[in-house]
């Protein structure tokens, strides 16, 4: 009988083609957690405990699945993010660190301001929405989406979190469509499509193949066209004093801080994220746009 030290090398071995030694312990560890919890184990991982033939199958199983590239969050249906265990599939991105940073700078900014309404363009799983919301309860919280799919997903998480966000099925370039002519947002938000397609190259294959691409990717020539509409837009819908955050290209960091001075911000931010690479911009105005 094989014991949990075996495993872990039988994943080293079958992965090294496709991850980094890091990256392989962290999916093991990912997959041992999973399944003690699937058969309601809750002993500590220790490398010479003896693996029950009732549950090794679950890990080869998952990590055949892991072999062809898919990722372990779509395998598991599930991501954690900023506290929070989202489902995921096909149809939204993954939640990833950088995207938890962006959600913490607004948390340390907003602290003491409970009475907010927020607007999350792009939900995807709702991962940005839901994640202020559990920590502003008092907030009204809208989020919008293109994809149908998406939305689903994004109102299941919402459900089993017993968290109540306003879910819309809109496309921002139409903005002026769907939001009503005096509303206003103390706070807008976006992790939008910034990736552009000459950037392929350095990506990995499980976010290539099995990641949606409507929510990557932006046209070559255009890669900063959703900050230029939504920085429109929060001229108009913007509340005196409120701000936009955005997550951003990292090679586009001083593009778009030009673009939002342009657009007649007065206060804008760039920050980096762990990497210390260009990941986050924050705009705001004190008084309203004429």
């Amino acid at each position: 009988m094989k014991n949990f030290k075996d495993i872990a090398e039988i994943y080293r071995e079958a992965l090294l083609p496709l991850y980094s030694p890091a990256e392989i312990k962290q999916l093991f560890l990912m997959t041992y957690a999973f399944v003690m919890k699937k058969n309601s184990m809750h002993y500590m991982l220790n490398s010479t405990s003896e693996v029950k033939e009732t549950v090794l199958p679950q890990f080869l199983n998952i990590l055949e699945e892991l072999q062809t590239g898919r990722p372990i969050q779509h395998i598991l249906g599930k991501a954690d993010f900023y506290g929070l265990c989202l489902s995921v599939n096909e149809h939204t991105l993954i939640p990833r660190p950088e995207t938890e940073e962006l959600v913490e700078w607004i948390v340390r900014e907003h602290q003491n301001n409970e009475q907010m309404s927020i607007l999350d363009i792009g939900t995807g799983s709702g991962c940005i929405a839901l994640a202020l919301k559990k920590q502003f309860p008092h907030a009204q919280v809208d989020a919008i989406d293109l994809q149908s799919p998406a939305i689903t997903v994004a109102r299941t998480n919402a459900t089993n979190l017993n968290l109540s966000v306003n879910f819309i099925e809109a496309d921002i370039l139409e903005w002026d469509s769907f939001l009503q002519e005096n509303q206003q947002y103390d706070i807008i938000v976006s992790n939008p499509p910034y990736i552009t397609p000459s950037e392929q190259k350095d990506m990995h294959q499980n976010v290539l193949l099995y990641e949606p691409h409507s929510a990557l990717f932006v046209e070559e020539q255009a890669p900063l066209l959703f900050y230029d509409v939504i920085a429109e837009m929060g001229k108009k819908h913007l509340s005196p004093g409120g701000s936009l955050y955005f997550e951003i290209n990292q090679y586009l960091g001083r593009e778009t801080y030009d673009l939002l001075l342009k657009k007649g911000y007065e206060q804008v931010t760039l920050r980096q994220d762990l990497n210390q690479v260009d990941r986050m911009i924050k705009a705001s105005f004190k008084k309203l746009f004429s």
